[in-house]
């Protein structure tokens, strides 16, 4: 591990970056996507059953901040629609520094093998490179590849993981809507 932090010269400062954003993204989006902070069972239980009246709108949640809208506002169903979409938005707040990192991270490791490669390739005054300068250029081209595809990798697998749960938690909420205008249209 300390040869690769030691080989990848200044590039362990952009890497060390996309590495940090990454992990916060994902910790972040996995705490904020929880059901009890998008549309908790309680909720969705009583929306189902059409029990709108009984719920006192929890503002910390996607599902509160819906239904105070509609409690409070009386819209139809576009306008419920429009905010719900809105929301649904929220959920997706942040993804695109992770869609980010997925595409920097195996670039700048590329880019480091790339400047590894001009390092022991470059013409020296003397005719040919001496080992140290080879070994130098290989460590600081096999450092950051290796550290760059070490980065987007587990990025690509939490992104996935990520919008999945929100494709589920949007299709929950899109269907709490529906019975909520259905639950409007019968008063």
């Amino acid at each position: 591990m300390k040869f690769l932090i030691e080989g990848a010269g200044v590039f362990i400062y952009p890497l060390g970056l996309c590495s940090f954003l990454a992990l916060f993204i994902i910790i972040e989006r996995l705490i904020s996507l929880r059901d009890s902070k998008v549309i908790p069972r309680d909720v969705a239980n009583a929306l189902i059953e059409g029990r709108v009246d009984d719920l006192t709108p929890n503002l910390g949640t996607t599902a509160g901040r819906i239904i105070s809208f509609y409690k409070n506002s009386s819209p139809d169903a576009e306008a419920l629609k429009a905010f719900v979409q809105l929301e649904i938005t929220r959920l997706e707040r942040g993804m695109f520094w992770l869609d980010i990192v997925i595409s920097a991270a195996p670039l700048l490791g590329l880019l480091g093998t790339v400047a590894g490669l001009v390092t022991v390739f470059a013409a020296p005054e003397s005719g040919l490179p001496s080992p140290e300068a080879i070994s130098r250029g290989v460590g600081l081209a096999l450092s950051t590849t290796v550290m760059g595809l070490s980065i987007a990798i587990p990025a690509i697998v939490g992104n996935s993981y990520i919008h999945r749960r929100i494709e589920k938690l949007c299709a929950r909420l899109n269907i709490s809507v529906e019975r909520l205008i259905d639950i409007s249209r019968k008063r």
